[in-house]
């Protein structure tokens, strides 16, 4: 039986606590938490936020700042008498991480420090490249934004590594069929040869709620569904501030709901190509679409139409079974065919006695670049650290 993939293993000596094989405690995970949702935050307001003493929490802090995971600024103003309290924040500069997203015509590369500072972003185009020759271009990318950021080799923690497709086992994913070369395999291990550095991999669609979760929607909300529009059609979900990863790691795998005829006429953007292009407009592929999109294109409002009703129906589907606070219309989808599909939107809603249940707000993503890289860049310290 083969050895299984375990990128925790690899991860570099001086990143770890002395003598032990984890990065942070269970207790530093929580305080980085809160200092990540809770930007300027004071080391006397922390204190309020936990169950620790506040011993333990200026230990700690302490102990994470001598590490420079954690920087103490200047003191925070307007918290009454006593001795000034310092502010804490990330230190971006103690470790970057690489995120690589592969969407079927596109691969997006993004760089990201510890405290969520986007240091360079970068894209390759994928028609007509093996996985070998894609990854070699990834390769000489990264190593470009590394020489631009005067990024030291050994400050790389890891890679965060996201695919179009449904998780199967370990680090395998069953990707559409253009990228039939990347599926069913163990990229977990080829990542890692490529780059020296462990690799989490992950389905884009939950890649880009990580994301939204990081950096959009997810500052001011806790709860709630993405939907990835892609060259097919998926997403993730967000409960409490965490990926909700199911069964089998494949929670928000939202086609599955439909069956073999309703697959056609679920919202993947695949088929909105081939509606336009019918018609006379070239569109070369989903990442040109998104960039050129215009709602007046023949064919748009036609295919509109032909997916409302699945669309409806999943939006229901969502509300009545996870209930969350909004719906995120994220991935590559055009922002204003968001708001197309948004002013089409119907809830089956039966009040009873006059009252209503409670529903989602309906949000378009304010992402504008590569959602799914950006999560994944964040994703090894998400994991590790945060």
């Amino acid at each position: 039986m083969p050895d299984v993939y375990i990128p925790e293993a690899l991860i570099a000596r001086h990143f770890l606590r002395d003598n032990e094989t984890t990065v942070v405690s269970s207790n530093e995970r929580k305080l980085l938490q809160l200092i990540w949702r809770n930007p300027s935050i004071s080391r006397s307001e922390i204190t309020g936020h936990t169950d620790l003493t506040q011993q333990s929490v200026h230990r700690i802090l302490d102990q994470l700042a001598d590490r420079n995971i954690i920087l103490l600024g200047a003191a925070k103003p307007g918290l009454g008498r006593g001795q000034p309290s310092p502010m804490l924040r990330l230190n971006g500069s103690h470790a970057y991480a690489c995120g690589i997203s592969v969407n079927t015509d596109i691969i997006g590369i993004c760089i990201t420090d510890l405290a969520g500072g986007i240091l360079g972003e970068r894209e390759v185009a994928l028609r007509e490249l093996t996985m070998h020759q894609a990854l070699q271009l990834v390769k000489q990318q990264v190593t470009e934004l590394q020489r631009q950021n005067d990024l030291a080799e050994e400050d790389l923690f890891g890679i965060g590594f996201a695919i179009a497709g449904y998780h199967v086992d370990g680090t395998r994913h069953n990707a559409p069929l253009p990228l039939h070369e990347w599926s069913m395999i163990e990229l977990g291990p080829i990542i890692t040869d490529l780059f020296d550095r462990p690799a989490w991999v992950i389905n884009g669609g939950k890649s880009g709620a990580i994301a939204e979760s990081m950096f959009g929607v997810g500052r001011f909300i806790r709860h709630f569904a993405y939907l990835s529009f892609n060259y097919g059609f998926g997403g993730g979900v967000i409960i409490d501030g965490d990926l909700l990863q199911g069964g089998n790691g494949n929670a928000g795998e939202f086609s599955g709901l439909y069956d073999e005829v309703e697959t056609d006429r679920r919202p993947a953007l695949q088929h909105l190509i081939d509606r336009v292009s019918s018609n006379g407009v070239n569109v070369p592929s989903i990442h040109y679409m998104r960039r050129h999109f215009d709602r007046n294109w023949p064919g748009v409002s036609d295919w509109v139409e032909d997916v409302t009703p699945a669309y409806i129906r999943l939006v229901n589907a969502i509300r009545a079974t996870l209930d969350p606070q909004a719906i995120v219309f994220g991935g590559q989808i055009p922002p204003s065919l968001a708001s197309m599909l948004i002013e089409r939107t119907k809830i089956f809603d039966r009040p009873r006695y006059g009252v209503h249940r409670g529903g989602p707000k309906l949000i378009v993503s304010e992402i504008a670049s590569d959602a799914a890289a950006m999560g994944a860049a964040i994703l090894p310290f998400r994991r590790m650290f945060y």
